[in-house]
């Protein structure tokens, strides 16, 4: 009996000794890293901006900001175009010089983040003309007369500024 119980044991103990030796091999932890998509890409996929992306297609400016910028973009949301008169977007819509103004007033070359915009008091837009800048003793950033909502939306050729209303270029 004593035989049978030093066997076991000794099995015990081997069985045991090699399930210790055995490294576990253990899933190697991964962070799932996301890059941000384009300038374009994250304004279809934020769903705010249907009316802007629109006009993009119709201007021919889509694959203009899905190149390579930097690009700061001065995003009206669809709130923003409803506030335009009644028609005016469709007219713009059939007007693209037009429509290509305003966008390209909307854009500025390089990427510009909330704090650099915040220490300038002009920025020059794409169109060629230059847009306003005035912060507010609250701190809130004001475009012309559009408030910044939501500043510095990174995307991977720029930054996305959205705005409360669509900046229309002076008239010459």
């Amino acid at each position: 009996m004593k035989k049978y119980l030093v066997l076991a044991l000794c099995l015990v103990l081997c069985v045991s000794l090699l399930c210790c030796s055995k490294k576990k091999e253990e899933t190697p932890k991964t962070e799932e890293v996301t890059t941000p998509g384009d300038i374009v890409e994250i304004a279809v996929a934020d769903g705010r901006f249907t009316t802007l992306v629109t006009a993009l297609n119709a201007a021919g400016l889509v694959e203009t900001l899905k190149g390579e910028g930097p690009f700061t973009v001065f995003a009206p949301t669809d709130d923003a175009f409803a506030q335009l008169p009644a028609g005016t977007v469709d007219a713009l819509l059939q007007d693209v010089p037009a429509l290509k103004n305003i966008l390209l007033y909307h854009v500025v070359s390089g990427k510009a983040m909330a704090a650099d915009i915040a220490t300038l008091t002009k920025v020059p837009t794409a169109l060629g003309d230059s847009v306003s800048v005035v912060v507010m003793p609250d701190g809130k950033i004001m475009i012309r007369d559009a408030s910044v909502v939501l500043a510095d939306i990174q995307a991977k050729n720029g930054v996305i500024h959205v705005i409360d209303k669509v900046l229309l270029p002076p008239k010459k």
